[in-house]
């Protein structure tokens, strides 16, 4: 299924299901209210659905089939409505960073730019590169490494992303990641497929000469990620029975229509199945929390030295998710 969460006209949120390639909704409280039956707990958010587990998804996709042939009333048009992130407020968001190609290029990105600022570039290059501050840890090659996210900032599709005044040099990162159904404890990297429940695109925005402070300090990052409208995902939850490969996804962001960066979900370095392993080893993981894969190789404008204007229209799309669309704006 393809999970989405919408609201018409700002009314309150809904969950349902994409049809008919992505241009109609089965509103899923709606369609169970037309069979007589009591109103069920499970069709309340996403969090209630997701935690119902398979009961909830079978009958949700008995609610597909009948609305679908007519039997439950009308579907919605999704062109009529606002998608929302999938789920609003998820448990708790978990980034990894598992491209070595981002990583690498990233810290390329920053080496450049401190060196474009120094009054003797080419002496500043090399003390840089000696400090080995811009190399990649072994660490990072052992371990999935990650950090914790704020929850509250999560927006969709289609939601203007206010770029903070604090910062110069905004960018975004495409990413995509995935919801865990849980509890999911000391879970061995064998086993944890079982315990993903579907995936969604996830651009972290990022403060860069924020991000630039804290990290170095060992306690970042922070506001360079902490921000209103700083975690986009969508358009929608895909569950996982419709993606039994996640490790061959085209992924692509484009800026105004211009192709910034394409990648491929082949090139993580650590899957998802270790970062679960990680996360989970002497600590449950729960129904509803979100781990994300980091950025793709390309993925972001750090890499590059190209940061967002106001008014940049950007657009990340993975294999067999979707779109995620969103304007960046500076008030």
């Amino acid at each position: 299924m393809r999970l989405v969460t919408f609201r018409r006209n700002g009314g309150a949120p809904t969950i349902g299901a994409l049809c008919n390639g992505d241009r109609s909704i089965v509103a899923f409280a709606e369609a169970h209210g037309l069979t007589g039956a009591a109103p069920s707990e499970w069709f309340r958010d996403m969090l209630a659905f997701m935690d119902g587990g398979d009961a909830a998804l079978d009958a949700a996709r008995a609610l597909i089939e009948r609305t679908v042939r007519g039997k439950l009333g009308p579907l919605v048009d999704t062109g009529t409505v606002e998608l929302m992130a999938p789920v609003p407020v998820p448990r708790s968001i978990r980034d990894c960073l598992s491209f070595e190609k981002h990583f690498r290029q990233a810290r390329e990105g920053r080496l450049r730019a401190l060196v474009a600022k120094a009054e003797d570039p080419v002496a500043a290059e090399a003390e840089l590169r000696a400090s080995g501050r811009f190399e990649i840890p072994k660490a990072w090659y052992d371990l999935p490494l990650y950090y914790k996210a704020n929850r509250f900032s999560v927006v969709g599709t289609g939601t203007d992303l206010i770029m903070p005044s604090y910062s110069k040099e905004m960018d975004y990162e495409l990413e995509f990641g995935v919801f865990l159904k849980g509890p999911a404890k000391s879970v061995r990297a064998d086993k944890a497929r079982d315990y993903i429940y579907g995936y969604t695109i996830f651009n972290d925005m990022s403060a860069r000469d924020i991000q630039s402070i804290e990290v170095p300090c060992g306690m970042g990052p922070a506001k360079s990620k902490d921000f209103d409208t700083g975690n986009v995902m969508g358009p929608c939850l895909v569950t996982a029975d419709e993606i039994p490969d996640p490790y061959a996804l085209r992924m692509e962001v484009y800026v105004n229509g211009e192709l910034r960066g394409s990648g491929n979900s082949r090139d993580m370095y650590h899957s998802f199945e270790a970062m679960i392993e990680r996360m989970s080893d002497h600590e449950t993981l729960h129904t509803g929390e979100f781990i994300a894969s980091g950025t793709v190789g390309d993925g972001s404008g750090v890499e590059h030295d190209i940061y967002l204007e106001h008014g940049d229209l950007i657009e990340m799309t993975v294999e067999k998710i979707g779109m995620l669309r969103n304007r960046a704006i500076r008030l």
